[in-house]
């Protein structure tokens, strides 16, 4: 048989249309396809696809081609309806920085702090923006959305892509720059701080976890460069872990799926997109995997799917879910019959 199709899904409500898909209809695929119900994908995947990964590799052999979670879903920008397919990921890359200093009894002045010293770095992280970086996997997005905006649109597509004045473009973009603005550049987010342990004790040392992720193919060295010019030299900064991302995407599938949606919407236009998070694919990568996000669904242009992402409402219509389930159908039917 051609090369096997696999599909690997987490929790999310926007997951359905791929479990919808295959409930009571019959195909006979062209190649072998692999559903993977990881149970973790939240939660670093340690046990669910990084298991699966490093302990049976031998059950993806064969294997080119994977469809996962976040993509195919529509948004308005204009008046185009654009459905974005991932394509690359950022890479996960926890980081701890560290304070020390002179601890002692709370009573008394302590002139060297470390509470202070973490206090400065986390009002840094929260109103300075690291360093813009326009990489090729963010070219190629917006590349192919900037072919089907105005001439006027066009031209802030291509100041964007325009290393000189992508940071400029961006907030000049306002609300739609602060979406696209992780595409740009790295981010990091304070998660957990860890300091004093009794009340009336200045500790001698606080750190701070920080949430880290890499546009692709850059490394920890970089981000830890761009913190340091925050942070000041008296940090000491560790990489607690680093999930690397393929070097470049493998487009081999994307016409296929791009073909599909241009089926199910033919007012839809499909773009390679480029995510700023993480998900499994960064681990099935590494068997040699591409994974494109693709759980196509037809969304109303008043819902903020952003925002009701993990959200305490977190929905999407039954439409959308019926769309998505017809879309993957239409996946299986033709993988392996097409170019």
């Amino acid at each position: 048989m051609g090369p096997g199709l696999a599909g690997h899904e987490g929790r999310h409500s926007h997951d359905a249309p791929c479990h919808h898909a295959g409930q009571g209809r019959r195909i006979t695929p062209a190649g072998d396809i692999m559903l993977a119900l990881v149970c973790d994908e939240e939660s670093g995947g340690d046990h669910g696809a990084r298991y699966l990964v490093e302990e049976h590799p031998e059950l993806f052999q064969g294997i080119r081609y994977a469809i996962g979670e976040f993509g195919g879903f529509s948004f308005n920008l204009g008046r185009q309806r654009f459905y974005p397919i991932m394509v690359a990921e950022k890479q996960v890359c926890h980081l701890r920085v560290t304070f020390k200093g002179v601890g002692g009894h709370a009573s008394l002045v302590q002139g060297d702090n470390p509470m202070a010293d973490l206090a400065r770095l986390l009002q840094q992280v929260q109103s300075r923006n690291l360093p813009t970086h326009v990489t090729p996997e963010a070219r190629m997005m917006f590349q192919a959305i900037g072919r089907h905006l105005s001439p006027i649109a066009r031209l802030g597509m291509a100041a964007l892509l325009n290393s000189r004045f992508t940071a400029l473009a961006l907030k000049l973009m306002g609300s739609r720059g602060r979406t696209f603005g992780p595409l740009f550049r790295n981010t990091v987010n304070p998660t957990i701080v860890r300091g004093g342990e009794q009340i009336n004790v200045v500790p001698g040392e606080v750190s701070v976890d920080l949430d880290g992720r890499l546009l692709p193919n850059i490394g920890p060295d970089q981000l830890i460069s761009e913190i340091r010019a925050i942070a000041g030299t008296g940090a000491t900064i560790e990489v607690l872990s680093h999930d690397p991302g393929p070097q470049r995407p493998e487009m081999g599938l994307f016409e296929t799926l791009s073909s599909v949606l241009r089926e199910s919407d033919p007012e839809g236009i499909p773009v390679p997109m480029l995510m700023p998070a993480a998900t499994d694919g960064r681990l099935f990568a590494r068997l040699g995997i591409q994974t494109y996000g693709f759980l196509p669904m037809l969304l109303p242009s008043t819902l903020d799917f952003a925002a009701v992402i993990h959200g305490p409402n977190e929905r999407v219509p039954v439409d959308a879910i019926n769309f998505g389930a017809n879309a993957i159908y239409r996946l299986l039917q033709l993988y392996g019959r097409t170019p």
